[in-house]
């Protein structure tokens, strides 16, 4: 006999074959996608949908899918875009939870995604609770935070089913990680490891690690730290390619990853790929796509 597989199982997550960067602020918030091939190819502006806005997170749900979240449009936002696994992105789905912006966000268990961390606009500014999206893409209400309060760091999926946030800026530079379970809790602080900064990305490679790169330290840099996967962030590697902030990264084809847009002066497009061994490329020629920053990106498909 054929086993009985309950309508309402979660489904299991797989390394996804593309990404998605959207959103974003030129001189003005813009709403618009680019889509990342299973090959790295970034392709040209897709029309935006939803409310423009900057400095909000994105992560994967459902195993194929993608969800971005709040930000900024004119004031801080909790809004959320769903992703389809063909990276059709949806209309504007009421917020839950507090509106904030310079978001953390990483998906965790397989097929659930979180939400942390982030500034506000009235005291205390900096927060640190968390908001859980189920495997339907369903947004919980505020969970109290745990670890420093802090906005503008970087969050990834490690070991599979378990995600890590890093970095950021707390009233001052900081490197601390707080790793997330398979379950979605997440722990207190962890030693910060390599150059404190913040206005990174992060993003899934192999299959089962990560890397943080980019960010501003001081000035705009192009180092990067892999993480393991345990969840085990290493030292500082040699930057590659164009140093700048506010860029997003995903993971595409895979097991491999993509850093994209930013700040290095003005707004860039350009991207840098990351191998399956965790070997940033050098800078991709920017052809397509309008150059910004503070943008999201997540995978799908």
């Amino acid at each position: 006999m054929f086993p009985i597989i309950p309508a309402n199982s979660a489904t299991t997550s797989g390394p996804n074959d593309e990404g998605i960067f959207g959103y974003g602020n030129t001189d003005s918030r813009m709403s618009m996608t680019n889509l990342v091939s299973n090959t790295g190819v970034v392709s040209s502006d897709v029309a935006g949908v939803g409310t423009a806005r900057q400095s909000g997170g994105a992560c994967e749900y459902g195993g194929d899918k993608g969800i971005f979240g709040y930000g900024y449009s004119g004031s801080e936002s909790s809004i959320t875009n769903l992703v389809s696994n063909a990276g059709v992105v949806a209309t504007d789905t009421t917020g839950v939870g507090t509106g904030r912006w310079y978001i953390y966000a990483c998906s965790y268990g397989g097929d659930k995604g979180i939400f942390a961390y982030g500034y506000v606009d009235s005291p205390p500014y900096l927060v640190s609770m968390s908001n859980l999206v189920s495997n339907a893409g369903v947004v919980a209400t505020d969970v109290t935070g745990v670890g420093t309060a802090r906005y503008s760091g970087a969050a990834l999926e490690y070991g599979g089913d378990k995600g890590i946030f890093g970095f950021g800026n707390d009233g001052s530079l900081v490197s601390m990680t707080n790793l997330v379970s398979n379950a979605g809790v997440v722990a207190t602080d962890t030693t910060g490891v390599g150059t404190a900064r913040y206005s990174l990305a992060g993003c899934e490679y192999g299959g089962d690690k990560g890397i943080f790169g980019y960010g501003i330290a001081g000035g705009k840099v192009s180092i990067t730290n892999l993480v393991s996967n345990a969840g085990v962030v290493a030292t500082d590697t040699t930057g590659v390619g164009l140093a700048r902030g506010n860029t997003a990264a995903c993971e595409y084809g895979q097991d491999k990853g993509i850093f994209g847009y930013g700040r290095p002066s003005g707004n860039t497009n350009v991207t840098n790929l990351v191998s399956n061994t965790g070997v940033v490329a050098s800078d991709q020629a920017a052809t397509t796509g309008t150059a910004r920053r503070n943008i999201m990106a997540c995978s799908f498909n």
